[in-house]
């Protein structure tokens, strides 16, 4: 087929609004459409596949397993979404975000291999993403899913080994009410005879169910590995590996080894395809950088981006702020979609926050600053309702709620910024803001 002659001159964000247009639902969950336009594309794989999974910590488990194989010297490859600012960042290569230009091709081809086949704006941009991987000549190629694991385009792709996060209650309109409902979803990325590593302590019945229908090898903590360590240095045992006295993952957060412990088991479950060394699994541990996931930036006040946008990963974020230590004041920037269990997630912050920042953010699924008041005010009297709520002021984007924050801050205060990957991107577009305590700038 031919390329449209009207498309020659169009750059990334041309590509990105046309794949927006290709079908009328933003979420259109079945891989139908992906398999057959996948089966055109010719698309498959020479190098192994990792594949992710999970409701928390996926996007700290790839950045952990790329961190480690590219300091043990393999070409290795990474697709994972959302992004923060730009949309490159959901394509690395060798650690570094595509090139813009390098995926038009891609682009291209899936434009033309999809004919009248209708594909949404994620299904559009995986594929072409899979096709920029998969001809990179690449040892490694690691993919985080999206939305579930069994409907998700990237379980297109049958991976030589897949990681389960840690599982909780997030899109339960899409994947089901409950924990089981959901880890089986996530389960169905899982392939016969193939590793099939589960990174949650406790991880739902249905996904050991799932595992066994299919025949995966699957790895649970505490019977196929598990972790242990003191205040200095962790420890890991394997089913045939052990590595002691290591450096804490670079990534802080309390929950950072549960997701350490899942990369090295897949390390060891593919030891044979792709060996590793000691010191590169400790070099790459030391070394991992995540924007966004408890994300502490130098300065004064102190800043700490979060992405956490679900009940588990904002209770998380309560614990890792509680231990910091001692700020004179919290203030938070908060942006968050409308669908989100935001009952269950306020509560957890409430106790730590003095100054409350809320703000709109540029997606329909969005609620308004003004809705997240609303919501903020009912868990409020619902928690304590003798308390009254600290502060909150409202703002039509999280750049300008950010710099509220700054403006009302003193040096030694903290400002936290979560809710969504909208709110973190928002505060990160064009880089981050002079911080300056108003008594320091005098």
């Amino acid at each position: 087929m031919t390329p449209d002659p009207t498309r020659a001159g169009w750059r990334l964000g041309d590509w990105l609004r046309h794949a927006e247009q290709q079908h009328p639902q933003a979420i259109a969950m079945g891989l139908e459409r992906v398999q057959a336009v996948k089966e055109r594309l010719g698309l498959a794989f020479d190098a192994v596949v990792v594949t992710v999974a999970g409701t928390n910590g996926k996007g700290s488990t790839c950045a952990m397993l790329e961190s480690i194989a590219l300091q043990a010297g393999w070409k290795v490859g990474l697709y994972t979404s959302p992004h923060l600012v730009h949309f490159e960042e959901r394509c690395r290569l060798q650690g570094q975000p595509i090139d813009a230009a390098a995926l038009l091709p891609h682009l291209e081809a899936v434009e033309q291999a999809r004919g009248s086949t209708p594909l949404t704006y994620f299904e559009f941009t995986t594929l072409a993403i899979l096709r920029a991987l998969a001809l990179a000549g690449l040892d490694l190629v690691i993919l985080e899913v999206g939305l579930g694991g069994r409907l998700d385009a990237v379980n297109a792709v049958d991976a030589d080994a897949v990681v389960i996060t840690s599982i909780d209650l997030d899109h339960m309109e899409l994947l089901g009410p409950d924990r089981e409902s959901i880890g089986r979803e996530k389960a169905h990325v899982m392939r016969r005879g193939r590793p099939a590593i589960v990174s949650d302590p406790v991880p739902p019945h249905s996904v050991v169910a799932y595992a066994a229908e299919v025949g995966a090898d699957l790895w649970l903590v505490g019977r196929d590995f598990a972790h242990s360590g003191d205040r200095q240095q962790w420890n890991w045992t394997g089913r045939q590996q052990r590595l002691n006295g290591m450096a804490y993952p670079a990534l802080r957060g309390a929950n950072q080894l549960i997701n350490a412990a899942g990369v090295l088991a897949v390390l060891e479950a593919l030891r044979e395809r792709l060996p590793m060394s000691a010191q590169a699994v400790r070099s790459g541990l030391a070394l991992v950088d995540l924007p966004g996931r408890f994300q502490i930036v130098p300065g004064q006040p102190t800043l700490v981006l979060d992405v956490a946008h679900n009940p588990q990963s904002v209770a998380t974020l309560a614990v890792n702020l509680d231990q910091m230590g001692f700020f004179p004041r919290t203030l938070a920037v908060l942006g968050a979609m409308a669908d989100k269990d935001l009952a269950a997630m306020l509560p957890r912050m409430l106790p730590l926050v003095d100054t409350w920042y809320l703000c709109d953010l540029p997606t329909p699924r969005a609620a308004s600053a003004a809705q997240l008041q609303a919501r903020l005010e009912a868990a409020s009297a619902q928690a304590s309702p003798a308390r009254t709520l600290a502060p909150v002021h409202c703002h039509g984007n999280p750049r300008a709620a950010l710099e509220a924050a700054l403006a009302a801050a003193d040096s030694a205060d903290r400002i936290v910024v979560f809710g969504s990957f909208y709110t973190v991107g928002g505060v990160l577009e064009g880089g981050l803001p002079r911080r300056a305590a108003p008594h320091l700038s005098r």
